[in-house]
Parts: C-alpha cells; structure tokens; sequence
C-alpha cells in the first residue's frame, strides 16, 4: 500500500501573480481542479438535465476526493446553442440549472469545505440574444453596432452570392465565420456558432462592461475564471478595419483565418489591462486560467510570466492534437508514446523557469483518456486509467480532473448520428456527408473524438440511468454504468477513484510533486514513459508502462530498493524486479539524496 510522507516546509520562488505574499509559492501551485460540466453532472430536479441542486447534493464526493477548486462550465442565462457556451446575461444563471439565489447556497458550502469555485469566463463572443447583439444589430447606426464584428460583402460583390463573405475564414463549427443579416445587408463575425457573434475587443466600452461584470462576479465571491479560448479576443485587423484572408483548407471552399485570431497583436495588451482592472486591486487567493488553442511554448512563457501579470497558467492543446490525423480531429490516428513525451517534455522545460502548466487529459472538449490514450477493456481499463492519471498527476504544473475521469469513465457506444447532441458534431456530419463523404466513415471519426463522449452524464450508480436522473436524460447514459459507477468505486480501495484520491493526497503533501524540477528519462522507448522530480535532497522517479504488454526498465543507479510511494497496483513489487513493469503499471519511487552531488 502506498504512503504519503507529512508536508516538508520549503521557500521556492513563487509563481503568479496577486495571490500570496513574499516568496511563498503561489497557493494554486500544490491545488488539484475538478471541472464539472453541470448539465451531465448530477439532475436534483427530474427534467434530465443537471443543475446547480445536483452538484450540490454531491459535493461530499469532491471534498473525499480531496479537491482544491472546482472550475463550474458556463451556468450563465443562455438559448444553449452550444450548451451554454453561448451567453445571453452573463450576470444570471439560466433557469435550466437554478437561480442566483441557489448559486449563492452552492458558493457557501463549496467554502464551508475549504474547497474554491471557478466561474468559465466566455467573452470572446456573446449569444446573439444577448441584449447587446440585440442592439448592435438593430441598425447600422446603433450604438453597439461596434461592440461586434461587422463588415459589408467583399468588394464588388452582392451581400448573400457565394463567396461574398468579408474574408474566407472556416467556422470551428464547419461552414463560413460570417453570417449575413439579411436587414443591413452586412456580415457579423462568429468563429463558433452563427448563434455566437464575436465581441469587438478594439472597443474600449465592451473591455469596460467585461471588467465590470467579472468584477460583479468576484464581488459575489467566486475565487477567479477559467476564460474559454480568451487568446481570440484580439483580432488582426488593418487600420482600416480590415480582416485578412486565410491559406486554403483542402477539401473546402474556406480558409484558415487563424493567423488572425490566435494570439493576435493586442492580446497582451488586453489581458495585462484585464489585470489591472480586475484583479490587481484585490486581496484574495484568485486564480485565472487562458484557454489557449494554438499558444506555442514561447508564447505561454509571456502569457504566465508573473511579471508580466496576465494569467496563472495557459491550457494548450498541442498534447491532445498528437492524434489527429491530416483531416484534423475526426480524422484520428494512433498516439506515439514519443511524440507524447516531447511534447509534454517540451512543455515541462519551458516553463522550468518562469511561468506554470494546467495539466489534463479530459474536459467537455475532449474524448475520454481512457478509451483515447488508454485500453477501456475490462482487463485493462482501471489499470491504464490509474497509470495515466499517474504520469501526469506527477508532472509539474496543476492537474485538472474532470467529472468521471476519477471514475475511469469510458467514452459511449454512439450508434447512429441521432445519438449525438454537441452543435461541433452535427454540423460536421451534416457538412461531410453533404461534401460526398460516406457517413459511417464520418460516424467512426464522431465516436473516437467527438465532445459527446465527455457530456454522457456521470455515472453515479449501477441503477436507472445510472443515478443521474429521475426523468430522460438529454443524452443517454453510457450502458457500462452498471459496472463503473462511483458507488462501486468508493467501495474499491483499488478503484480509479481511491488512485485519483490518492495522487490528489500526495500533492498536498510531497512538496516535490508540486515545485520539484522535472528530466525526462528514455524519450525515445515506445513503451515506457520514465522521469524524475527532484525539489532540495527529495527525489521521485515515475516509472509506467503505457501498453499492454510486461516490459523490463532498467532503473537508473541507486534506484534499486528504494521506497515505492504509490503505485497502481495492489501486489507489492518484489525484490530485485523495480524494473520489471506490468501491463500499464505505474510506480513513483522515493528516494532521499545526499548532497549536491546526487543532482
């Protein structure tokens, strides 16, 4: 059985900015993040829907987890186009998951148990319900017509003919980002759905009313953001206001305009002013968090630089993009360990020195790890969650858990595209198979990577719907509730869950899991994934084997015989085989060095 050393204390230089004193290490340095995606997570009402009642009933399960924060997807008032990524009063809670009053309740016990809660933070683009959309597209010379992203057809062109469209930009969500308003006769910009028009970030009023509304927030007592692909909000237009084509995208009449939306130039700009007018002024442990689709290692070492203040940390995709294949996300390929590992590496060392990592493998975005990266047969699946969520609870950086991971849920058998609810999905078929492709290869590609597998709802017992609901739920329960499930997990001491709470534990308490400097060890085996972390005289090497298959490690000098602090499996290592690694086996072993000549 695995150990867990008591708390050391330790003066590291403190990453982050406006959270803690001196040289304290930022308090977020040791948390552990629980997203949860509230309308699959728990239905305390019987619509089939989840809601802010259902996460309430279940924060015990968090707090046994042992979770420091808990990021909440968008609550906000919403028509749920894009499941509430799409806002239409960003300072209400939509009545489909409960009322500000409830949210109020919720916030209180999230704090009676120690633990913070997150709001997402979506204000690169509004619902075009929002009342300001409303207003901007009311008349050309409305007001708020500048607070979005409106232009005239191409030049020489009739609004509506094909190709009329002001620059070739391809939609996340397929087709053109522009979306005729047949009453002006002018285009709005929307890079995800035509219901989420993008806000014009260049006007200084719509930076004002963002500052004002995320301070509201944070005067209610929510503890900081997760801000959903926030590098967008800057776009690269001319003086004129003039938006640049893309290079083409084969197989579509579009282009990729992402070179002028993904870090465009005012980016730092508008997030250093964000700080000062949100944050900078306030005495509390806050943590803000970029999604950044697209951000390079370069690029992230500014974002997260304290002295720069913009944010804590960056998610980055790069890791979650190594099987895509040449048709992009439902075009999968299988994952090469090595590529896993320079890139994960790459990410470790460059920002060694200054600035932070978010750690995952899932969120509402994602397939689940286990079926993606792992094996999700009943012979392996708990043994390669548990090694996953090993090696990458190890690296350094913050982890983040999302609903059911802790579980080892799988993602769902999708028969048919009646079975899918994500907007990204079904526009996707509806495109492809209209452009000639065959829809049953279109379906494999929507099983293996589409956002539907994250959004199944959880499954918290082996019962009707898997405990999720009284009513129908609004997707299907994954049919393998009635064996993975959190009433059987808790009642494992060697489930997904009791690991995950485990790795959660020895955050809070080896200091050199959460500050310790990381070297990666044999990137080139295809098999084994080796590392170590070092803080002061502690040492950890992370041995796993991510496949299938026994392989022998060979252990690094002086490693033989050492304390192994936890481990994935429940029979003890014998004598003499440290190197001998099970099918998808993860251990952490602990050493104490001698000086400075163990380095």
């Amino acid at each position: 059985m695995s150990t867990v050393p008591q708390h050391q204390d330790i003066t590291a230089q403190r990453p982050g900015t406006g959270s803690g004193t001196g040289d304290a290490p930022a308090w977020w340095t040791d948390a552990v993040v629980y997203q949860i995606y509230p309308r699959s997570f728990a239905d305390s009402d019987g619509d089939g829907i989840g809601d802010l009642g259902g996460v309430l009933a279940h924060l015990d399960h968090l707090q046994d987890l042992g979770v420091d924060v808990i990021w909440l997807s968008p609550i906000y008032r919403s028509p749920q186009d894009d499941n509430g990524y799409d806002i239409s009063d960003y300072q209400d809670i939509d009545p489909t998951f409960g009322t500000l009053e409830q949210f109020d309740e919720l916030l209180a016990a999230v704090h009676a148990r120690g633990m913070k809660l997150v709001m997402d933070l979506v204000v690169n683009h509004t619902s075009d319900e929002h009342p300001w959309f409303v207003e901007s597209r009311s008349s050309p010379d409305s007001p708020k017509r500048d607070w979005y992203w409106w232009r005239k057809p191409r030049r020489g062109m009739e609004a509506g003919a094909p190709g009329a469209e002001p620059t070739n930009w391809q939609s996340f969500f397929s087709g053109s980002t522009w979306e005729l308003d047949e009453a002006s006769g002018e285009y709005y910009l929307h890079l995800f759905s035509t219901k989420q028009p993008d806000l014009n970030w260049e006007n200084p009023q719509v930076r004002a009313a963002v500052y004002a509304m995320m301070g509201w927030w944070l005067d209610r007592g929510v503890d900081g953001f997760r801000m959903d692909v926030i590098n967008m909000i800057s776009k690269d237009a001319g003086p004129d206001g003039h938006l640049h084509d893309g290079p083409p995208v084969d197989g579509t009449p579009w282009g990729d305009g992402s070179a002028s939306y993904l870090c465009g130039p005012r980016i730092h700009e508008f997030l250093q002013e964000m700080h000062r007018e949100v944050f900078a002024h306030r005495d509390a442990e806050l943590i803000t968090v970029g999604e950044m689709p697209g951000v390079t290692v370069e690029q992230a070492q500014l974002f997260t630089d304290p002295a720069r203040a913009e944010v804590d940390m960056v998610f980055q995709f790069e890791h979650v993009g190594l099987d895509h294949g040449p048709g992009g996300k439902f075009d999968p390929r299988p994952l090469r360990l090595t590529d896993l590992k320079a890139s994960l590496g790459r990410w470790q060392e460059g920002l060694e020195e200054v600035g932070w990592n978010s750690l995952y493998w899932n969120n509402h975005d994602q397939p689940r790890v286990v079926s993606r990266f792992g094996n999700d047969s009943p012979e392996h699946r708990v043994a390669s969650a548990t090694c996953l969520a090993t090696l990458l609870h190890l690296h350094r950086g913050t982890p983040y858990v999302y609903q059911g991971e802790e579980l080892g849920m799988t993602n769902a058998p999708f028969e048919t595209i009646e079975d899918f609810r994500d907007i990204e999905s079904l526009n996707h078929y509806r495109h492809a198979v209209a452009a000639g492709a065959d829809p049953e290869t279109v379906l494999a590609g929507l099983r293996w990577s589409g956002r539907d597998n994250a959004r199944t709802p959880v499954q918290w017992s082996p019962g009707e719907n898997a405990g999720f609901t009284t009513g129908t739920p609004w997707i299907a329960v994954n049919p393998n509730h009635e064996v993975v499930n959190a009433e059987a997990a808790r009642a494992e001491p060697h489930s997904v869950f009791h690991h995950y709470r485990r790795l959660v534990e020895l955050r809070h308490t080896e200091p050199v899991v959460a500050l310790g400097d990381f070297t990666m060890l044999v990137p080139h085996h295809e098999q084994i994934y080796v590392f170590t972390r070092r803080l002061e005289d502690v040492e950890l090497l992370v041995l796993a084997n991510v496949s299938g298959e026994q392989v022998r490690a060979e252990l690094p000098d002086g490693w033989a015989g050492t304390e192994v602090l936890i481990g994935n499996r429940a029979d003890a290592v014998a004598p003499g085989e440290e190197g001998l690694l099970r099918p998808w086996e993860a251990r952490v072993h602990r050493r104490t060095c001698s000086g400075a000549a163990q380095g």
